[in-house]
């Protein structure tokens, strides 16, 4: 098991491409600069922990075609810029989850990707949990997205 935290986009960049777990610490990673977050290139990733209020800049993160990848955890008020009750949509920001066979949980806590204006989930066959927000509070989750869950010739919208 190769596991690292990042707290930088530097060393975010000089990665290892074999790594297997990804943590970034929470209020990490906030420079206006990252604008795109990718995980693909991490083939043997297997977990992604990403904590509160982080990445607030990033407007794409794609999580594509990562065949052992199995959890993907994200802290409160994370990946979105507005950290108040009422976000702004914003169409240029979105989450894509695709192509991962082993995925089995995607946990989003309150508050995180609030202003992203779409959420895809797509082709993750064995994905058995997302939770989105806490059910005792205001969430706010892709508040302004549209979600697509698809999976073969399924479909939902």
């Amino acid at each position: 098991t190769l596991s690292v935290t990042v707290s930088t986009w530097n060393e975010f960049l000089s990665l290892d491409w074999k790594v297997t777990e990804i943590t970034i610490p929470s209020n990490t990673m906030n420079d206006q600069s990252i604008k795109t977050l990718d995980f693909s290139r991490f083939k043997w990733l297997r977990r992604i922990t990403i904590g509160d209020e982080c990445l607030m800049y990033v407007n794409v993160v794609t999580i594509n075609a990562l065949p052992v990848l199995e959890s993907v955890v994200i802290g409160r008020k994370s990946l979105t810029k507005k950290k108040v009750d009422q976000p702004m949509r914003t169409p240029n920001r979105g989450f894509y989850l695709t192509n991962c066979h082993s995925l089995v949980e995607l946990l989003i806590n309150r508050n995180s990707l609030s202003d992203y204006a779409l959420c895809v989930i797509d082709n993750d066959d064995r994905l058995e949990v997302i939770e989105m927000g806490d059910l005792n509070e205001q969430s706010l989750n892709f508040c302004y997205a549209s979600l697509e869950l698809k999976s073969g010739s399924e479909r939902m919208n």
